[in-house]
Order: C-alpha cells, then sequence, then structure tokens
C-alpha cells in the first residue's frame, strides 16, 4: 500500500509517474490477490503518467481500454472510452457513398440505382442510433466548440438521410410507374446535395481538429538535444548551426564571403554510434537555412561505387553523384574505397579521383555536400593517403563519436521498447545492461545496432514463451529481466573438471584453482560494491615441447571466462610469424590485429622468446613493445599467455621491463614421467576407441624407462597414431579380415607399439643425422 500511495502522490504532484513499468510489475507480482478493481485503477494510473507525456500514447491508449473492461465503473477508465469516440466516429459517414444516378440511364439502370440508395441510407440509419447513444455524453457536455459542431452535424446527417431514403422510395416507385416526372429525379439530387455538404462539413471539422492536435515540427536543433549522449557532437553542431545562420542572415543583407565554410564532413566512430543518424541531421539543417535545396541523403558504398572494369566506376560515380545534387552524399566505410595492397583490377582510386573532380567541377561543384563515415583510424589513414580528398574536408568538420556508455545504450534500448509498444521493468534494465558489457568486447561492437537487435530479441522471447498464468495487457506490454537472460548452461565440461581430467600436472592444478578461487571472489566483491584486489592475469607458461601448455591455456580462457572476467573465453594461438613482419611499421599493425582477434579472450604466444633476435635489423622489439602498449590499452579486456623455454622465457622478460612488470603469474609444465605418458597414450587411444593390450602397456613402460624421449605429450600422440597405422596394416594381411570383430579392430598389441616406437626412434635418428 505504500507503493501505491507514492504512486498516487508523484501523479497529483508532478501529473506523471517516474517509471511506469513498475506498475505493471507490480501488477505482475501480485496478480493473484489484486481485484479487477485493484488492477484497473493501477492501469489508469500508469495510462494517466502516459498521457501526460503524449496525449495519444498508444500504450496508454491500450491500458485504458483494459481498465474500463475490467471494471466497467472506473470513471477515468469510463470517461476515457466516451472521449474516444471521438476518433471512432471519424469514419462513420464513409459509409453514406452513392453512386452517380443520370436521366439518360434507362429505366433498368435507374431502379438498380435507386435500390442501392434505399439500400446505403437503411444500412446508416440501423446504425446511427447506437453511434448517436456512444457520442451523446462526451458531445453534448463538450467545451470544445468543434466537438459541439460534429454533434450537431451526425444529428444533421441522420435527418438528411432520412429525407433522401424517403426522396430514393419516391423515385424508384415512380420508374416503375405508368407515370414518371423529373420533380422526383429533382428531389432526390437535392437531398443527396445536402448529405454530401453534411459529409464535406464533417471532413473539414476533423481535418481542423486534426491540424490543430498536430504536433509541429521538431527543430534540427531540438531534435539534436532529444539524442542521448553525444554532449560534445551536439556542442560542435550547435556552434555550427549558429555560424550558419549568421552567415545565412550576412548574405541577406548583401555581405557577401570570398571563402565559404565547406558542407563536406567526416563522421568518425564505431558502428551504431549515430553516424547516418547525425548525417541526416546535418542534412536537414543545410536544407532549413538554405544552404541546399532539399534535405534528402542518399547513401551509399563500396559496391555501389566501385566498378569491375575500366570506366565502369566512372560512370557509378557520376551516377550516384547526380542522384545527390541538391543534397547529401553519403558514403558509409568510406576508407574501403582504398584497399590495401590494392591491385591494378581494384579501381577504387578511380572513384576517389572522380569524386574529387565532380565536387570541384563546374557541374557538380557547390551543388551538394559528401559525408564520409567510417572507423577513426581506418578513416585517418584512409583521408592522409588521398589529399586531394582530404583537402575538401576540413579538420574543423571532423566529427568523432564515441561510443555510448551502458547507461546511455540502456536509455536507448527503451525508446526502442517503447517504439514497439513496450515498457522495460527495471529488472529488464538491469539483465540489458548486463547483456550489453557482455557484448562490448572490441570495436566492433554495435552500440545502438546491438541495444536494437537485443530489445527485438527480448519481444521475440516474449512472443515465443507460452505463459497463460500472466495478465494478457502486461505480458503484451513489459519486457522483463527473464526476456533479457541467456539460457543457463549446465555444468557439463566445465573448465576446473577438464583441467582435473589432465594427466599430471598436480602442483599446476593446484595453483590454476586457487587463481580461479581468487577471481571469482573479486568479481563477486566488485558486483557487491566492495573494494576489490588489481588482478594480474597475464602469465608466463614454461617446459619443454608437449607438457600441455596449450591445452591449459584453452581450460585458462575457460575458467576466466566462467569466473566473469572474460567475455568471449576463446584462445587465440600465435607466433613469431603471426606477429613480426619484415619492414617498417607492418609489424606494430600485425600486432594490433591479432590482439584484436584475441579480445575477450587469450592470446597465447608460442616460443615467445622467438620474438628476440640478436640481428639489428630484426622488428621483434617492434612487437613486444605493441604488446606492451596493447595491454594497457585493454586492461581488463585481454589476457596475454606466453609459452616458451624456462631460460629464454626470462630473458625476454628481462629484455623489457614494462613485460616484465605485467606478467606476475608463472606457471611451469614438468615433463611427464613414464606413467603419466603411459596414461595419455592410453587416454588418447580410447578418444579414437582403441585400447593397448597388456603386454604393450608393459613395453611402453620398460622402453621408456631405459632411454628419455623428448616431444613429452606430443611424443605419446604421435606414438599411438603411428601403432594404429602399423595395426591396421597387420589386420589388412591377414585372410578373414571381414570375419574380424570389434575386440580385434579395436586392440593395438605388442607388435603394433614395437614398430610404432622403431619408426619415431628412426625418425629421430634421421634428424640427428641431418642436423
Amino acid at each position: 500500500m505504500q507503493q501505491l500511495t507514492k504512486w498516487n502522490n508523484e501523479l497529483e504532484q508532478r501529473g506523471y509517474i517516474d517509471d511506469e513499468a513498475e506498475i505493471l510489475a507490480y501488477i505482475m507480482e501480485h496478480d493473484q490477490t489484486l481485484g479487477a478493481e485493484e488492477i484497473a485503477r493501477l492501469l489508469v494510473m500508469a495510462a494517466k503518467s502516459r498521457f501526460h507525456k503524449d496525449e495519444r500514447d498508444r500504450l496508454g491508449i491500450v491500458w485504458m481500454k483494459r481498465a474500463a473492461e475490467l471494471d466497467p465503473a472506473n470513471r477515468d477508465a469510463q470517461g476515457f472510452r466516451d472521449k474516444s469516440a471521438l476518433q471512432m466516429a471519424e469514419p462513420f459517414l464513409d459509409s453514406l457513398d452513392f453512386p452517380p444516378i443520370r436521366e439518360t440511364d434507362n429505366r433498368t439502370t435507374k431502379k438498380k440505382i435507386a435500390d442501392e440508395y434505399i439500400m446505403i441510407c437503411r444500412n446508416f440509419l440501423e446504425q446511427a442510433d447506437d453511434q448517436l447513444d456512444q457520442l451523446d455524453n462526451s458531445y453534448q457536455s463538450a467545451v470544445d466548440p468543434i466537438q459541439t459542431k460534429l454533434y450537431n452535424l451526425l444529428l444533421d446527417a441522420i435527418k438528411s438521410t432520412s429525407e433522401l431514403l424517403k426522396a430514393a422510395e419516391e423515385y424508384e416507385q415512380s420508374i416503375t410507374g405508368v407515370f414518371h416526372t423529373a420533380a422526383y429525379m429533382d428531389e432526390l439530387s437535392t437531398r443527396l446535395d445536402q448529405v454530401e455538404a453534411i459529409k464535406k462539413e464533417w471532413a473539414s471539422q476533423f481535418a481542423e481538429l486534426t491540424e490543430r492536435e498536430k504536433e509541429t515540427a521538431v527543430d534540427p536543433i531540438d531534435e539534436l538535444n532529444q539524442m542521448i549522449g553525444l554532449e560534445t557532437v551536439k556542442g560542435r553542431v550547435k556552434d555550427y548551426y549558429q555560424y550558419l545562420k549568421f552567415q545565412k542572415k550576412r548574405k541577406d543583407m548583401g555581405f557577401q564571403m570570398k571563402d565559404e565554410l565547406s558542407l563536406n564532413f567526416v563522421l568518425t566512430g564505431n558502428p551504431g554510434t549515430g553516424k547516418t543518424t547525425l548525417s541526416r541531421l546535418l542534412a536537414r539543417i543545410f536544407h532549413e537555412l538554405g544552404f541546399l535545396p532539399r534535405e534528402e541523403v542518399i547513401e551509399t558504398n563500396r559496391s555501389q561505387l566501385v566498378g569491375s572494369y575500366v570506366g565502369q566506376t566512372e560512370e557509378n560515380v557520376r551516377a550516384i553523384v547526380s542522384k545527390a545534387v541538391g543534397g547529401v552524399l553519403f558514403i558509409d566505410e568510406a576508407y574501403s574505397l582504398k584497399r590495401e595492397g590494392q591491385t591494378g583490377n581494384d579501381y577504387g582510386q578511380a572513384a576517389i579521383d572522380t569524386l574529387v573532380s565532380l565536387m570541384t567541377g563546374e557541374e557538380f561543384g557547390g551543388k551538394f555536400a559528401v559525408i564520409l563515415a567510417g572507423y577513426p583510424e581506418e578513416m585517418r589513414i584512409f583521408l592522409d593517403a588521398n589529399p586531394g580528398l582530404r583537402s575538401r574536408f576540413p579538420q574543423s568538420n571532423h566529427i568523432f563519436l564515441r561510443d555510448y556508455t551502458n547507461k546511455e545504450l540502456v536509455t536507448i534500448g527503451e525508446k526502442i521498447a517503447e517504439d514497439n509498444d513496450y515498457l522495460l521493468t527495471r529488472t529488464a534494465k538491469s539483465a540489458l545492461e548486463e547483456r550489453l558489457e557482455r557484448e562490448r568486447v572490441d570495436e566492433t561492437f554495435g552500440n545502438a545496432r546491438t541495444v536494437h537487435n537485443l530489445v527485438l530479441e527480448a519481444i521475440f522471447r516474449k512472443g515465443a514463451a507460452k505463459d497463460d498464468s500472466v495478465l494478457d495487457i502486461l505480458r503484451f506490454s513489459i519486457l522483463d529481466g527473464n526476456d533479457f537472460k541467456l539460457p543457463v548452461q549446465g555444468n557439463r565440461n566445465r573448465p576446473l573438471e577438464k583441467l582435473d581430467h589432465l594427466i599430471g600436472l598436480h602442483s599446476l592444478k593446484g595453483e590454476m584453482k586457487t587463481l580461479a578461487a581468487f577471481v571469482k571472489l573479486q568479481q563477486m566483491r566488485r558486483d557487491s560494491g566492495m573494494p576489490t584486489v588489481p588482478i594480474q592475469l597475464h602469465s608466463v607458461f614454461t617446459g619443454n615441447p608437449g607438457t600441455g601448455k596449450t591445452t591449459v591455456a584453452k581450460i585458462y580462457a575457460e575458467i576466466l571466462k566462467e569466473n566473469g572476467f572474460l567475455k568471449r573465453g576463446h584462445l587465440v594461438i600465435a607466433s613469431r610469424a603471426d606477429l613480426v613482419a619484415g619492414y617498417v611499421g607492418q609489424t606494430a599493425e600485425k600486432t594490433r590485429k591479432k590482439v584484436r582477434d584475441a579480445l575477450g579472450g587469450v592470446l597465447f604466444i608460442d616460443e615467445a622468446y622467438s620474438l628476440l633476435s640478436a640481428s639489428g635489423g630484426d622488428f621483434g622489439k617492434e612487437a613486444i613493445e605493441t604488446l606492451v602498449d596493447e595491454m594497457t590499452r585493454h586492461n581488463e579486456n585481454l589476457v596475454i599467455v606466453l609459452a616458451g623455454y624456462p631460460k629464454q622465457m626470462e630473458a625476454l622478460l628481462e629484455f623489457n621491463p614494462g613485460l616484465r612488470s605485467r606478467f606476475k603469474k608463472f606457471f611451469h609444465f614438468p615433463d611427464y614421467n613414464t606413467e603419466e605418458l603411459l596414461d595419455i597414450m592410453i587416454n588418447y587411444a580410447e578418444t579414437y576407441q582403441y585400447r593397448l593390450s597388456r603386454d604393450a602397456e608393459a613395453y611402453i613402460l620398460e622402453s621408456l624407462e631405459s632411454r628419455q624421449v623428448s616431444g613429452n605429450g606430443r611424443f605419446a600422440a604421435n606414438l599411438i597414431e603411428e601403432a594404429i597405422q602399423a595395426q591396421s596394416l597387420r589386420l589388412s594381411l591377414m585372410e578373414d579380415i571381414a570375419s574380424a570383430d570389434a575386440d580385434t579392430l579395436s586392440k593395438l598389441e605388442l607388435a603394433d607399439m614395437k614398430k610404432a616406437l622403431q619408426k619415431i626412434r628412426n625418425g629421430e635418428k634421421d634428424s640427428k643425422d641431418r642436423s
């Protein structure tokens, strides 16, 4: 009851309630205890609040109608129903649509038309009394002169239609009778003119009412102010708008400027930051102030501009520019016109050259504006590489649109939901914000596009779910937290369980579990608003090849995702070749690209020490410095694992103090002992439904005890694969192979293992001899 009092007070004092969705959420929570009258009263409160912001709000209309159905005694709901009768009455006179009647028509045609007049009049009069009853209270008590006029017009329409009906009946009788005079035809025409005059006046009154209620056109600056966020951009556009108004006034007074301000803009930002919306707003400003005759924006991109043969590109660009004359040409992802490493068969540069020529030429120069849009860094490189194009876009007309904050995106999500006649509850806003944070990984994050997709997905889930226990008006009006939450995944194959199933690595498993518990608790403290200890998760994995570093790195990524630290939890494996290039400038870009691929997950750099080189011309140092910069830039959105031999990894960390300071976690992977290697072989064989005989297992243990192997886990996998091949050859030589049972087909015998081990050792010997 305290909450109801609070809402009532808000409505009485301010005319609206902060969040109508909470009223509907309250109804949903207490629907088993609330009666129809109480639900109707709550719906009326919510509707009144909506009407305070917009008299024609669709949600408010639906809630009021539902309240009237639930409680016919609710005066507010019934009063609204009476008022809404005005909108319902508008098309009522449309049924008085009579076909033309001509003196030259034959008798049969005249009779047919007369019968149709009679039918139309009778149908109208049958419904007119009901319509009049519905409008009686609202019209007779209406203070609005237009509403009073409409009520009286309806009375006149009923009277005139009755007279028309009588005239039509008399006319029909005169046609079938012996005597047919023109007097009946004149009377019919007179009554018909009276009805048509009433219809015309009826339509004009509604047109006046619509015009009076019609919202005035939103000023471009008001529209700009209504945009969410973008405070810096708003300030820049407002300044530009005032300057254009100033220049227009000077021109009207007779002043001239030799150097006109450019209308060409460069809009940079990630997807969904409002570049297209802002371009349309700029077009409206240009048009409103008279700098362009049209406010139309022609949107295009590389696929529409660049052709596939000589001359086609120039034709495409000219055609698009012709369409844009008088308005704005908007080129999205403009940097794609000039691709890196462009070949002679790519005509992107031709598109750029043609565009520059048309922007400055006598035919189209100054007759249209160009807005280029794209990612910030790509657009900077693109414009730097095209001086002719860059000179047409002054630096003052470069606008950067930053990513929206999660709070701003939730507000955008509320607007998207309202556009689809839904409201977001408090739990829905919270769940939406969580989803947005999970989606926000790198520069490909879609901002407003992403929140648009999430809201539509929630609407789909709401519609697809069968829930007959919820009052329809609630199910059709609100989105709650459950509509935005991702399905809960089961506990099968959890990362810590995967870690436990690995052979050996006992000490490392304990360290990894401790780290996982630490990350989980710190995330819980953060979610509870408590201070957290800084989490340093960049790690160094040391050990010989085949000791499980890559496998554990994958599990490490999954652990960090499960505990809420990483958003994707994927593993990207890289080596020196993926990071280091052959000439100046390319290494940093290659390294950054690999980092972008790994954002939200773990970047695993195998044999990381190979980035160091004694050669003075080597670019490994540039890769290391770029990694240090990217680690700082992306902070908790990236975890890097360096892997390699212990001594070499120590040398790498000593080489760059910045690298050393960022890697606080060290995990050593010891070589597997003989029993562990055998267990790895058994598990690997079972993966493909093979098993080792007891003699084969004993032979492996004896052989490995007497001679150290290299490769560890890789050696174990290679040995099983060679044994499977040896078994295949052995079985293929059997005369009765077709009748072999499953046990025979799946068992690896002693002979198979001997042959496999001998082949591997011969290969190692050959490799040593070659070296």
